[in-house]
């Protein structure tokens, strides 16, 4: 592995689920992400860091048809998806559960879950039962309504609304934002137990030591690009990564 070029080397058998090819994009004419590149294997988490204003979120809509690069390619199981609408990637097998805004609060846990699974054709049942089983405060409160879940709740609510259309990969912007530290570890320990369901996971989190901590590997992002990619351990580990950006 580099962990200074942005590349990470990968045996030839590792199964890479979504690929980031030096990837342009940007906002109007504000190019944010500059010749970016990563890639996702099943079942790995895959952390972003970095500081603010250095593309991490950019990354994600880009991945998820909210932006369209201006050059370069994102790839699903090597099929390319750069610029599809949302809702077609949603299909795909690609979720999204962004920082804000990511539950219905008017609605009830149950009415979010099945508004989760809207572009399904078949009976929501079966999965949503097993989101129950695997969530068990969402069968607890199942009836309230979203807005009276506390943020940490919010997120777990969020997570399982994504999962109703059972995607192989699920983008995750930054779910420790406003919460407690004890509410955040819980968080963290969900975005594990979202993970041991055979969904990989790229997600952007502010607090790098501890999104690396649960990540299989990390990408360290500043000014648009890669610069630094690792294993999560090679990137803690590394003085001059926690120097710049670790805090230390």
């Amino acid at each position: 592995m580099s962990a200074s070029t942005g590349v990470i080397e990968r045996d030839a058998d590792e199964d890479v689920v979504l690929s980031v090819e030096n990837v342009d994009s940007g906002y109007g004419d504000v190019q944010v992400l500059d010749d970016l590149s990563m890639t996702l294997a099943e079942d790995e988490i895959a952390c972003l860091v970095g500081p603010n204003g250095a593309g991490k979120s950019t990354v994600l809509k880009t991945v998820f048809g909210m932006l369209t690069p201006w050059e370069g390619h994102v790839k699903y199981h090597g099929d390319d998806i750069g610029g599809m609408a949302p809702e077609d990637i949603v299909r795909t097998g690609i979720g999204y559960v962004p920082q804000t805004e990511n539950v219905f609060g008017n609605l009830t846990i149950e009415e979010n879950l099945r508004m989760g699974g809207v572009a399904r054709s078949d009976d929501l049942d079966p999965i949503i039962d097993q989101l129950y089983d695997r969530f068990p405060l969402l069968t607890e409160k199942q009836s309230a309504k979203a807005r009276t879940l506390s943020g940490g709740q919010r997120q777990v609510l969020a997570f399982a609304r994504a999962l109703v259309m059972e995607p192989d990969v699920l983008l995750i912007d930054e779910p420790s934002a406003g919460l407690a530290p004890n509410t955040a570890d819980e968080v963290f320990a969900d975005v594990q137990a979202v993970n041991e369901l055979g969904t990989a996971i790229l997600m952007v989190e502010q607090n790098a030591r501890k999104g690396l901590a649960i990540s299989d590997k990390g990408f360290v992002l500043d000014q648009g690009t890669v610069a630094y990619a690792d294993d999560a351990d090679g990137l803690l580990d590394n003085p001059e990564v926690s120097r710049l950006y670790l805090g230390g």
